[in-house]
């Protein structure tokens, strides 16, 4: 199932999550690539973690984010890391991790998480201003078009997920 890896870093260059996918193919709206469920995945060095349901993931090409479309049951619809622009070379794609997420529920909720760990990163891991700024940008962005459905959050990943099975 390796056709990839999948890897976060934090600022500084710590390993985040990390884990093998298999390439789908691209579109207008970036690469596309599938985590099925039974994929064991790690955080940084951490213990493995196995994770239960299939995730249709989306690297944008120019973008500071990647988007987990993630199948029933699992809680949230989508979830939508903030980062910098991925980065592809040698089978791999590399992003930072910038601490905030937008998370849309099942149920339609919005949620805009971990406002704390980024507030604390920026002094802990000494963010420059121009990361914050666009950090914060997109996440503002990012609400909108989730909570519109624009773009690749209007059921873009549903023709890749067709695929999978």
């Amino acid at each position: 199932m390796t056709d990839m890896r999948i890897v976060y870093r934090k600022y500084g260059g710590a390993l985040h999550w990390n884990h093998p996918a298999r390439l789908l193919g691209e579109d207008e709206h970036g690469v596309w690539t599938e985590v099925p469920g039974g994929t064991v995945a790690r955080k940084g060095e951490g213990p493995p973690v196995t994770w239960e349901t299939t995730a249709i993931m989306l690297f944008p090409r120019d973008a500071w984010w990647t988007a987990s479309f993630n199948s029933p049951p699992h809680k949230s619809e989508l979830y939508v890391d903030v980062t910098t622009i991925p980065e592809w070379k040698d089978g791999e794609v590399t992003m930072l991790d910038l601490d905030l997420d937008v998370i849309r529920m099942r149920d339609g909720r919005l949620i805009l998480d971990d406002v704390d760990e980024f507030t604390e990163h920026q002094v802990l891991l000494n963010y420059p201003r121009e990361l914050i700024t666009q950090a914060e940008e997109t996440a503002h962005w990012l609400l909108d078009a989730v909570g519109e459905r624009k773009g690749p959050f209007g059921g873009a990943h549903l023709d890749w997920l067709a695929k999978t099975f």
